[in-house]
């Protein structure tokens, strides 16, 4: 079975750059258009989303749901990298600390927090990546972004090393948190060990290895693991169009005024809200989103636009 686009939920093994696991997936398929959603450190394991085909047309929205991690964070030790492929720079003993004080300064880092991009991240500032001047012994002035933790529990803790479950938005990043919560403590702190656990749809127990990924392919039953493209975006609700509007969008109409189709779930009392645009034989042709029309004069309730983001016909 020839399968072009779609997701593969990968298991990133450690070692592994995210832009290897891409490269390899692009060999074993054959494909050139071949990307993935979130990176993961070389140090981490675990959930990376991959896609291929058509799947990078819409990689912009799978990454949009919630991240779940598994991490280890070493307190009492500080790198310049936030975690353990860094340099040490500071050491303190933490054999005084307090279970009760640990869990009240992780659990007060649930909610929404600001983080200071770490310099060896992938973030650009004057169009150069901060890990590339970092490397050249500078510090850059970063922004602090808002995230949102929506839960961390503590599930160990043994001498120094504290294993944590966390639950948070995109562009959170744990090792900052990690160093956070060292400096929250006062004894500093940078990751030990980290493994995604899920990304949005894409969960731990249905990832997969490079290695059965490449038994897949031998035996011919890839197709068992591949997401459709119209799966990944399974989290926004679909619409309806007629053929006509359909043949439309695919000869590159923009928008489309007043009763552009059926929502499926409710009347299209969905507005200002993003859609997945199927036909009428359930094949996925866009991703738009509806709006209120610029008519001033119009009756909303019935007058509404659907700006097309993607088009995704074949």
């Amino acid at each position: 079975m020839d399968i072009r686009d779609g997701f593969l939920n990968i298991d990133k093994p450690a070692g592994w750059t995210s832009h290897d696991v891409v490269a390899k997936i692009r060999t074993l398929l054959r494909i050139k258009r071949v990307g993935h959603t979130g990176t993961l450190d070389p140090m981490a394991t675990g959930v990376l989303p991959v896609c291929f085909g058509r799947g990078t047309k819409v990689a912009q929205y799978v990454t949009e749901g919630e991240k779940g991690y598994q991490a280890v964070i070493r307190l009492g030790e500080s790198t310049d990298t936030q975690d353990a492929s860094g340099r040490t720079i500071k050491k303190v003993d933490v054999f005084s600390l307090d279970s009760n004080v640990i869990h009240e300064a992780v659990s007060g880092f649930i909610g929404m927090i600001s983080q200071i991009p770490p310099m060896y991240s992938a973030v650009k500032i004057g169009g150069s990546p901060l890990y590339k001047r970092a490397r050249l012994g500078e510090v850059v002035e970063r922004k602090p972004r808002e995230v949102i933790i929506k839960d961390i529990k503590i599930l160990a803790i043994e001498g120094r090393d504290v294993t944590l479950d966390i639950e948070c938005s995109k562009g959170t990043y744990i090792r900052t948190l990690c160093f956070d919560i060292g400096e929250r403590l006062g004894v500093g702190a940078h990751l030990l060990k980290l493994k995604r656990l899920k990304s949005g749809l894409f969960s731990i127990g249905e990832a997969v290895t490079i290695e059965q990924i490449e038994a897949l392919i031998k035996d011919g039953n890839l197709y068992q693991v591949v997401y459709s493209v119209d799966k990944a975006l399974s989290s926004l609700p679909i619409l309806v169009v007629d053929e006509m509007v359909a043949k439309r969008i695919a000869n590159g109409l923009q928008s489309i005024i007043n009763d552009a189709g059926r929502d499926e779930s409710d009347a299209l009392s969905g507005i200002n809200k993003r859609y997945r645009v199927h036909d009428k034989r359930g094949r996925l042709v866009a991703i738009a989103y509806l709006g209120a029309s610029d008519n001033q004069d119009s009756d909303l309730s019935s007058r509404k636009r659907l700006k097309i983001e993607k088009v995704l016909t074949l």
